[in-house]
């Protein structure tokens, strides 16, 4: 029974594998697609550090307040193109070959959130190094980089099998990139940009209460040590909840969609 089933994991992972490779040779062939992923988020940190930083009063340089902010925004921005290339995928029929070989079902929804974390990594790397040469200055060591980075990383796997369940559940790729359109807002009413407090009341507790504020609010804390409270056990609830949901959702969809 036991080789059985290593056996099975042991096909999971080489067809997993697999997809992973046939969507990074994807990526490779549309590299505009990551450079738009990255030149946004840099656009709007230059915008909001040259532009508004003078007139927010953080408490702090504003561009070493806003970069984990940006960093987060980011990733929200990936989602969308993981939620585009899914409902491709799935528009231009691929699937139906894919039923008809021998390979693990699961792989199609792995490969797809695999390629997702390797992207959004990849311009998330992009734009940190970006903010060093404008000016942003971490008061950190290498073990809490490495925490800040497990942190983005979790909140990028969570996103990526969101965003997979939203292609899946999109009739078109117009269709999915629109439904993604929250997932980018959320980020523009967090602590992103300026403190929650300094928002109206209303307002405050939305941010206060939504899943991004505690995970920006850690990787600030990690990278510039800012008091993070009980935003880090938050973030990794937020992000271990959005992962099962996106995880649950998208198998759900996938399987309804393969037996339609």
């Amino acid at each position: 029974m036991s080789t059985h089933t290593d056996r099975e994991l042991t096909s999971v992972v080489a067809d997993s594998t697999v997809m992973l490779r046939r969507n990074l040779k994807h990526v490779l062939r549309s590299p505009d697609t990551m450079l738009m992923a990255a030149a946004l988020p840099i656009m709007l940190m230059l915008l909001f550090v040259y532009v508004f930083g003078g007139a927010i009063d953080t408490g702090t340089e504003y561009i070493n307040y806003v970069v984990p902010g940006i960093i987060l925004l980011c990733a929200a921005f990936g989602a969308s193109t993981t939620a585009v290339s899914v409902s491709t995928d799935m528009a231009e029929g691929i699937i139906d070959r894919f039923r008809t070989l021998p390979i693990a079902q699961s792989s199609f929804l792995t490969g797809h959130v695999l390629v997702s974390v390797v992207r959004n990594l990849a311009t998330t790397a992009i734009v940190i190094a970006v903010a060093l040469l404008l000016g942003f200055r971490p008061t950190t060591d290498p073990l809490r980089w490495l925490g800040a980075l497990g942190v983005i990383g979790g909140f990028i796997f969570a996103l990526s099998y969101l965003s997979t369940a939203l292609g899946l559940l999109a009739k078109n790729p117009e269709a999915a990139s629109g439904f993604t359109f929250a997932i980018m807002f959320l980020p523009y009413v967090s602590s992103a940009f300026v403190p929650a407090d300094s928002m109206p009341s209303w307002l405050q507790w939305f941010a206060e209460n939504q899943p991004v504020t505690p995970i920006i609010e850690t990787v600030r804390g990690l990278l510039m040590g800012t008091e993070i409270g009980n935003s880090g056990w938050l973030a990794l609830g937020w992000c271990a909840a959005i992962t099962v949901a996106g995880f649950a959702w998208s198998t759900v969809l996938y399987r309804r969609r393969v037996a339609a």
